[in-house]
């Protein structure tokens, strides 16, 4: 394994690190502790021709740039203190109502104006492994308590990029964490349309006109949403008229690792399978992408150009109350851990 670290740029006369993990095989992966973000990612396809497949940009100053920041897609940030939006910026716990930054509509999402995705984190290189932290205080963004949170990437001999989450808070709070890396196994070529995907669950939640979730989870048996046999994403795009933006559920009361996605591109020969711990996944297809945003020439970003399987709690879990461990109590350590495995 090799590992290195170069100066990415600075903030406020901070200085802010890339690093970049390889393996033995060539695949490599490239993550700032700005936002604890997933930059790059190097896999071969099937001819052994090695491509970045991950959305993102080359320097700093890519994440600050006009259109990045009002389209806000988080390319391959780490996002807390909740991922996904939160109904009306607000819950109740204990007894006490909780009232957070708006940062989509009347909702909060994704930890709100100043997530974790903005935060500058602290990195220690480790064995073959990557680790992230930072504290999160007290009322940060409305949540209560002080968290301590641990991200730790790593990247195996045989093509796992392995993402594992922990946080200790000394107050009861909302803990759902997750990565928010766009891949295309076409090297984006093209849009991710003429890929195959299998979600294995039959189940979704339902989300209101806002996009929050309403605490319904139904049956996605026979419909055209259902992928557990496996089905082209364009060819659902087309029949739903719109990109997914799914927050599929999965059985497993033990948060146990288990495969929940797997993504293939006929055209690359590249394939993704995704395992979680979480009983939730996003499958979200950037419908909402802009087509400003590059990382060069080469390089197109936009709508359709990448998808991102966001594992995590359930979505507006706060309010919501039969969410699997929605809320981590206080002196309760959180863990979570997801596995993108790659082959060709």
């Amino acid at each position: 394994m090799k590992l290195s670290k170069v100066i990415f740029g600075s903030i406020d006369q901070q200085e802010i690190d890339l690093y970049t993990l390889e393996n033995q095989n060539g695949v490599k992966v490239s993550i700032t502790n700005y936002g604890a973000t997933v930059t790059s990612l190097w896999v071969p396809n099937a001819k052994g021709i090695l491509e970045n497949i991950a959305c993102g940009f080359d320097t700093l100053e890519g994440y600050y740039s006009k259109e990045y920041i009002e389209n806000a897609p988080y390319f391959g940030s780490t996002v807390g203190r909740y991922c996904s939006q939160i109904k009306d910026a607000q819950f109740v716990l204990n007894g006490r109502n909780y009232s957070l930054n708006a940062n989509c509509g009347h909702n909060n999402l994704h930890g709100g104006v100043k997530g974790f995705d903005k935060r500058i984190w602290r990195a220690e290189l480790f064995g073959a492994k990557l680790k992230m932290s930072l504290r999160s205080t007290d009322l940060e963004e409305g949540f209560p308590g002080n968290v301590d949170i641990t991200v730790v990437f790593e990247l195996t001999d045989t093509n796992e990029l392995k993402i594992e989450y922990s946080a200790l808070p000394d107050q009861d709070t909302p803990l759902a964490l997750t990565n928010h890396t766009y891949f295309n196994l076409n090297a984006f070529a093209g849009t991710v349309e003429d890929h195959i995907a299998s979600v294995h669950t039959s189940k979704r939640q339902v989300l209101d006109a806002s996009g929050a979730a309403t605490g319904e989870v139904v049956s996605v048996e026979n419909n055209i949403d259902d992928l557990r046999k496996g089905k082209s994403i364009g060819a659902v795009h087309e029949a739903m008229n719109d990109g997914f933006e799914h927050f599929y559920v999965f059985d497993n009361p033990d948060f146990k690792l288990q495969e929940v996605a797997k993504i293939t591109s006929e055209v690359s020969g590249r394939e993704l399978t995704v395992q979680s711990t979480e009983p939730c996944m996003l499958l979200y297809t950037g419908k909402y992408t802009s087509n400003e945003l590059q990382r060069n020439s080469d390089e197109q970003y936009g709508k359709y150009k990448g998808f991102c399987c966001e594992t995590h709690r359930y979505q507006n879990g706060p309010n919501i109350a039969s969410s699997p461990k929605s809320i981590t109590k206080a002196g309760e350590q959180y863990r979570s851990t997801t596995v993108f495995k790659f082959s060709w």
